[in-house]
Order: C-alpha cells, then sequence, then structure tokens
C-alpha cells in the first residue's frame, strides 16, 4: 500500500485526465469527435533518481517538475482540442510557469503580506521591526499587534485562495474541469482499494483523496502563517523577501505533511486533522459522468501499461 500511496497521482486537464507513475506518466482527453485520445510518455530521470530519497529536498524539487508536467498535459489536451500539433516545452514551457507562479506569488502571497504588514507597522513601534512610525507601546500592545498583523494576513491568503477556487468554480469549462478531477480522484481511490477499474466501480468511491493538489495549497498558507509568525516584525520590504525566499521550504513541509498523513490514515488523530484538506476539495471537484470515468480510467490504465516497459 505505501508503494502505491508515493507512486500514483495525477491531475485533470482540458477535457481529460493526467496520471503519473514512477517511470511514465499517460494523458487520456476526449477528442472532439467522442474518441478517447491517449498520450504516453517516460518521467525525466528526477523521479528516479535518489532525491526522491531525501525529505523536504525531494518535495520542493519534484513539486517544480510536476509543474511543468502540469503544463505540458495541458498543452497536449487543448491542442486535441483545437487540432494542432504545438509542443509547448523548453523556454516557452519555463517562461509561462515563471509567470503563472510568479502572478500567484504576489496575489497568494504579497499583498496579503504587504496588508498585514501594514497594520503591523500601525501597532509595532518602529524600534520593534514595525514598517511605520507609531506612538510608543508597550510590550502587550506590539505583541498584539504582532499576532494581529499575521492574523490578518493569514485570513487574506485562506480568504483569497477560497475565494478563487470559488469564483472560478461557476465557469463552465472550469466545472467540466473539476468534474474530470472528480474522475481522476475516484479512479485511483479505486485502485488503491483494490476494486475493478470500470465507470461502474469507480463511480461508487469517494471524489476527495488525501494526496490532492488541493490538499497541498490549503497545508502551504497554513503552515506560513505559523513560519511567518515566529519570524516576528520586519521591515516592508524583509517582510516580502521573506515571503518568497520560504515558499521552498514552506512547499518541503507541506509535501512532507502530506506524505506522512497518507500513510497514516487508519489514525483517528490522523483522520481529524486532514477534514479541512477534504473540504476544500468540495470546491475543486464535480462528480463525474460516465464517460469523464471512461477517460480517467483510460489514462490511469494507459501509464500502468507503460510503466512496464
Amino acid at each position: 500500500m505505501e508503494d502505491r500511496i508515493i507512486t500514483y497521482g495525477g491531475q485533470a486537464v482540458i477535457e481529460g485526465v493526467l496520471m503519473r507513475g514512477q517511470k511514465a506518466f499517460a494523458v487520456a482527453m476526449r477528442a472532439p469527435d467522442g474518441n478517447v485520445v491517449v498520450h504516453t510518455e517516460p518521467l525525466a530521470k528526477v523521479y528516479r533518481s535518489g532525491i526522491t530519497k531525501i525529505p523536504f529536498l525531494r518535495g520542493v524539487i519534484l513539486l517544480w517538475d510536476a509543474l511543468g508536467l502540469g503544463m505540458r498535459a495541458l498543452t497536449l489536451s487543448a491542442n486535441t482540442q483545437t487540432g494542432e500539433d504545438e509542443k509547448l516545452e523548453g523556454a516557452p514551457l519555463y517562461l509561462t510557469l515563471g509567470l503563472s507562479l510568479a502572478f500567484s506569488i504576489g496575489l497568494f502571497f504579497l499583498l496579503p503580506a504587504a496588508i498585514g504588514g501594514w497594520v503591523e507597522g500601525l501597532l509595532v513601534p518602529a524600534g520593534g521591526g514595525g514598517v511605520l512610525p507609531a506612538p510608543a507601546l508597550n510590550v502587550a500592545a506590539s505583541t498584539s499587534g504582532l499576532w494581529l498583523g499575521n492574523l490578518i494576513e493569514g485570513i487574506l491568503k485562506l480568504a483569497l485562495l477560497i475565494g478563487y477556487i470559488w469564483g472560478i468554480g461557476f465557469m463552465p469549462d472550469v466545472k467540466r474541469l473539476f468534474g474530470y478531477h472528480g474522475a481522476e480522484h475516484k479512479t485511483i481511490n479505486a485502485y488503491e482499494a483494490g476494486a475493478e477499474l470500470t465507470p461502474e466501480s469507480v463511480a461508487k468511491f469517494p471524489l476527495e483523496h488525501t494526496r490532492c493538489g488541493t490538499a497541498f495549497l490549503l497545508t502551504l498558507v497554513l503552515l506560513s502563517i505559523l513560519v511567518f509568525t515566529v519570524l516576528g516584525p520586519l521591515p516592508m520590504l524583509w517582510r516580502l523577501v521573506s515571503r518568497v525566499l520560504l515558499i521552498p521550504v514552506l512547499a518541503g513541509l507541506a509535501v512532507e505533511y502530506i506524505r506522512w498523513t497518507a500513510n497514516h490514515l487508519d489514525s483517528r488523530f490522523v483522520q481529524w486533522i486532514i477534514k479541512p484538506n477534504l473540504a476544500l476539495q468540495k470546491l475543486t471537484t464535480r462528480e463525474p459522468d460516465a464517460k469523464m470515468l471512461e477517460v480517467a480510467i483510460a489514462s490511469f490504465n494507459a501509464m500502468r501499461e507503460a510503466e512496464k516497459q
């Protein structure tokens, strides 16, 4: 069971599903003519290197590579819908990925940090690291200002994350994407339970999965609140710089947390602490139809076959 937990994952793409193993990945897509198109490729050597054994470091490197893999799969699925044959790889791929990450970091990390720092600067004396001059305050007031600034920053992060996911969920194309996300989860849940991989069988399994990327995002945000509070008050420039520089550290911690909880699901304590992660997935998944399940199963089976080569 542990090998299964570590090995298999996936994500939804445009009218399709990506499934990733240890040696290969597959993307199955529903073409405009109704047929299921399957594409398989070997994975980069990093997935089989010794770095995957190093805690914390493995999470950062594999996460970056997985983002590139996701962009590649999205390109394949988009090309299937348009009939074009255009690869997004090399410099264009990493430029697109870099711009997407920059936007995400700016919206979900720097904006809340700037607002929280401004509030903190109003309440914490300048000598204590505040960003704006403020009247002399006692230690209790300074501490409360620090906590309030970080609390506001954390609340804004959570609100932006949940609000963004909730908002895009009303778009018809995103609703279908979330349906394929649900199909991906159900297929992996069925496989890990040893069930037959047919649409009828897979449909009975839960939409939520403990290793979902949505769970990673929520864990990353919650960890950032704790870590940045420990740092204490900082001048605005260093406050913003710290939010960027510590993202790889937070990502490594989040990946290890997700892996640990996935390997200890028999614990009642673990079942309790992962409830927020599972609850948020209600926003990023939709109940898939039989055709979506067929695509997810085709992707999973193709990935498994490619792993044997």
